[in-house]
C-alpha cells in the first residue's frame, strides 16, 4: 500500500489525539510455537494500519507538534549476523526511507529515550492491557519521571484509551483499503471455486484445505483464520476446523475460509454437496439460508442499522422452517421466543477488515450503530441439523449450510464483493458439473 495512506492515517489520528498528547502503539511480540520455534509473524493490526510495518520489537510514536518530528518509530538495528539467521530488517535507515518516519531509534534504547518523550505530556493515548509486558514497562517510564517531579518533571496526568478514536477509524475503509479487500476477495473466490470442482467422494477435508493452501500461496496470500473444511456431520459444527475426515457420497460439504492481503482480510463461506448434486431435503434447507442470505443483504445500506440484516435473516430462516414443519407455531411467537435458534444459533455478521472479525463498535450507546459508506461487513446466515435431533425426521440429519459473503457499504446501498462465488444451487451444480 501506498506511503502516503499511511501517512494520512497518522495525520488524521493526530488531529484527534491533539497537541501537548502522545500515542504509544506496541507492535505484537513473536510467539513461540514450541520449543525454539516461533509462530509465522502476524503484525499487530492496529500497528501495521498505522505504519505498514512487519517486525517485531518495535514501537509507534506519535507526538502531535514535536518540533523535530511527530512519527518516532523504535525498532530494531541492522545486525549483519541476526539477518544472515532471521531475515533483513529495516533498521533505522530503513524507517525513515521506506517507512517515511520522522526520527528513527534503536528499540535498545527505549529506557532511555521515551521518558523523555512522554516528560511534559498531558494525556498518553495507548490500548492498554493488549500487550500486559509493554504496558508495565510503560508504567515503569512513567513512574520514573514522577520519581523526578520535584525536579520540575511534568507527569502527564491521564491515561486514555486509544481504542475508540483509532478503531472508529479503522471501521471506515478508505479507497486503498477497498481495493486491497476486492483483492482478497479474488483470491478467495478462486479457490473455493477450485475446492468446488474438484471435491468428490473419497478425498478427505485436509484434501480440499490443501486447494486454498495453494492458491492463496500462489497470490502471496495467507489464511485469515484457520480455515473450516466440515464434510457432512462435521459441517454442523460452528468452529470445526480438523480438517481429517474423509469426504462421503450424498452428503454436503461446509467450507469457511478467506485469505488475507498486506492484513486484509475476506471471509466467505459455501456449502455444497460432495458429488455434485443437493438431494431434495440438501436443497431444501439450502434454499431457506440462501433466501434469508438475500433478505439480510438486502437490509445493507445507508440509513438502516447494523441489526436490521440479522432481523431479516431470521424471519427469513423462521418463515422457511415452519414452511418446512421443523418449527411449528405462529411466525411473530416464534420470532419473539428464539425458537429459531435451535438451527440458527449464531449472529448473521461482523465487521470486516484487518481483523476478520475487525474493530468497530456494534451500538452506540444503547443503539444499534447505523450503516455508512465505507463500512465493510459479511453476511452469513446458516442452518445446522445434527443427527438425532429431537422430533427431526431422520432425512434432515447431519444438514448444515452456511453461505457468506463480504459486503461493502456504498453510498446508494451495498456492494458484494464477493459476488463473483456462485451460491445458487443450478450455478454450483453447473461448476461443479465442468
Amino acid at each position: 500500500m501506498n506511503p502516503t495512506e499511511f501517512k494520512r492515517r497518522r495525520n488524521q489520528l493526530m488531529k484527534m489525539v491533539g497537541k501537548g498528547n502522545i500515542a504509544i502503539v506496541a507492535a505484537a511480540p513473536q510467539q513461540v510455537r514450541n520449543r525454539d520455534v516461533e509462530y509465522p509473524y502476524r503484525q499487530d493490526s492496529d500497528f501495521l494500519y498505522l505504519t505498514g510495518f512487519n517486525e517485531p520489537s518495535a514501537v509507534l510514536v506519535l507526538v502531535p507538534g514535536r518540533p523535530h518530528g511527530e512519527y518516532i518509530l523504535f525498532c530494531r538495528e541492522n545486525d549483519p549476523e541476526q539477518e544472515i539467521w532471521h531475515g533483513r530488517r529495516a533498521g533505522q535507515q530503513g524507517a525513515i526511507e521506506r517507512y517515511a518516519a520522522d526520527d528513527s531509534f534503536p528499540i535498545d534504547d527505549i529506557d532511555d529515550i521515551l521518558p523523555g518523550l512522554l516528560e511534559g505530556r498531558e494525556k498518553v493515548f495507548h490500548i492498554m492491557g493488549r500487550y500486559p509486558d509493554f504496558d508495565q514497562k510503560l508504567m515503569g517510564w512513567v513512574n520514573q519521571i514522577k520519581a523526578q517531579s520535584r525536579s520540575g518533571a511534568h507527569v502527564p496526568y491521564e491515561f486514555v484509551s486509544l481504542d475508540h478514536l483509532l478503531h472508529d477509524m479503522r471501521l471506515y475503509k478508505s479507497r486503498a483499503e477497498i481495493s486491497m479487500m476486492k483483492k482478497a476477495a479474488r483470491v478467495s473466490v478462486a479457490a473455493h471455486k477450485r475446492a468446488m470442482q474438484l471435491c468428490k467422494p473419497g478425498l478427505f477435508e485436509y484434501s480440499i484445505e490443501a486447494e486454498f493452501n495453494h492458491e492463496f500461496r500462489r497470490n502471496n496470500a495467507q489464511h485469515a483464520y484457520p480455515p473450516i473444511v466440515g464434510g457432512g456431520e462435521n459441517g454442523c459444527i460452528l468452529h470445526y476446523n480438523d480438517n481429517s475426515e474423509q469426504l462421503n457420497d450424498g452428503e454436503l460439504l461446509l467450507i469457511d475460509a478467506g485469505c488475507e492481503i498486506e492484513g486484509y482480510a475476506s471471509d466467505i463461506t459455501r456449502t455444497f454437496p460432495i458429488n455434485g448434486e443437493f438431494t431434495p431435503a440438501q436443497r431444501d434447507i439450502y434454499e431457506v439460508v440462501l433466501q434469508a442470505q438475500k433478505a439480510a443483504i438486502n437490509k445493507v445500506k445507508p440509513g438502516n442499522h447494523w441489526n436490521d440484516p440479522h432481523n431479516a435473516a431470521v424471519r427469513s430462516i423462521t418463515k422457511g422452517l415452519l414452511e418446512l414443519k421443523l418449527l411449528k407455531g405462529n411466525l411473530n411467537k416464534l420470532i419473539k421466543d428464539n425458537a429459531y435458534r435451535r438451527f440458527y444459533m449464531h449472529r448473521t455478521g461482523h465487521w470486516l477488515g484487518l481483523d476478520v472479525h475487525d474493530v468497530g463498535d456494534y451500538k452506540v450507546g444503547e443503539q444499534w450503530r447505523l450503516l455508512e459508506p465505507g463500512m465493510v461487513l459479511t453476511v452469513e446466515p446458516g442452518i445446522y441439523i445434527a443427527a438425532h435431533s429431537k422430533g427431526v425426521h431422520r432425512k434432515w440429519w447431519n444438514i448444515g449450510v452456511r453461505i457468506e459473503d463480504d459486503v461493502l457499504v456504498t453510498r446508494d446501498g451495498h456492494e458484494v464483493l464477493t459476488r463473483a462465488l456462485p451460491s445458487a444451487v443450478n450455478d454450483i451444480e453447473a461448476l461443479m458439473a465442468g
